[in-house]
């Protein structure tokens, strides 16, 4: 488990302990199926919790998380979006959000969708955001905005055929180098994020 995720459970089972006497017992129910690696357990319980006590921080983010760890972004998105209407400087759920919106984007069934441009944009909005709110010494932040910026600009690399076009996928591929080089000035033996720099950098010169 990486330190990420071990931390985002420490602090749901922290909200869940302070929230449990407002609340129903599902989410009680559904924090213990999430210690136990159970997300379809956990989605199960928390969904009736959200019946019984609708706008409930508490369970929407612990709600948000099981769907994206059950690979149900659609909903996970969707269930963020509410929390942050609560909460909105709440950085991880711009996170999840984020990386919700980014794998949906990356998915094959959504090749021909007209939607994955904003899936993408909406994914480095997110992550922006986050990175606003926490700082950029967060390198998980950071890491994955360079993601998104890569993976964008290698579907827009695609597309490609005036000038301007393969100016704006530099542009996006130079932004991806840019945060992946921070990463690197925390943890500047980090040899998958050397690899990275060099295949954007591989992918810059194949565009000229």
């Amino acid at each position: 488990m990486n330190y990420f995720k071990q931390t985002i459970l420490l602090l749901f089972v922290f909200s869940a302990q302070v929230g449990y006497a407002q609340n129903s017992g599902y989410d009680k129910l559904g924090i213990q199926a999430m210690m136990k690696g159970d997300y379809k357990g956990a989605v199960g319980q928390l969904e009736k919790a959200d019946t019984k006590t609708p706008n409930n921080a508490n369970v929407l983010k612990m709600l948000g998380y099981s769907y994206f760890q059950c690979g149900d972004f659609e909903n996970s998105i969707a269930t963020y979006s509410r929390l942050l209407v609560l909460k909105p400087s709440d950085y991880s759920a711009y996170y999840y959000r984020g990386k919700a919106r980014l794998n949906i984007a990356n998915d094959p069934k959504e090749s021909l969708s007209q939607m994955r441009d904003n899936f993408y944009l909406s994914a480095i909005k997110d992550f922006t955001k986050a990175i606003e709110i926490n700082g950029e010494e967060d390198i998980q932040l950071m890491q994955n905005r360079g993601l998104a910026y890569k993976d964008y600009a290698i579907y827009k690399s695609y597309k490609v055929k005036k000038a301007a076009e393969k100016a704006a996928v530099v542009a996006l591929f130079n932004n991806s180098i840019a945060d992946f080089q921070k990463v690197l000035v925390v943890q500047p033996l980090r040899k998958d994020i050397i690899g990275l720099i060099d295949y954007v950098k591989a992918q810059v010169t194949s565009l000229k």
